[in-house]
């Protein structure tokens, strides 16, 4: 079992920055792709950013050139760096990561909220 705790979230102004941090822990022997997901009322949980093992990233067309997804191994902790926020930037963030045999697993989610 893998067990993924989240931190950063919170309440910030539009235009302001927030990093989100999301630590993995557990029966790790490796992680592959470490994902950030967020979800508004009434929609589904969409994609924001992705990076792999191997450190290539991909984000939402929403979110390019204003958040950074990054990742320590080490540690076993992604972030996003998330700058220039704007309201519609407000939801529960969640964090996912694939292991090896295909199982993914989600945290508990951090809530972001950005005043306009």
């Amino acid at each position: 079992q893998v067990q993924l705790v989240e931190s950063g979230g919170g309440l910030v102004q539009a235009g302001g920055s927030l990093r989100l941090s999301c630590a993995a822990s557990g029966s790790i022997f490796r992680i592959y792709a470490m994902a950030w997901y967020r979800q508004t009322p009434g929609n589904q949980r969409e994609l924001v950013a992705v990076i792999t093992s191997g450190g290539s990233t991909n984000y939402a067309d929403s979110v390019k050139g204003r958040f950074t997804i990054s990742r320590d191994n080490a540690k076993n902790t992604v972030y996003l760096h998330m700058n220039s926020l704007k309201p519609e930037d407000t939801g529960v963030y969640y964090c996912r990561v694939t292991v090896p045999g295909g199982s993914a697993y989600w945290g508990q989610g951090t809530q972001v909220t950005v005043s306009s």
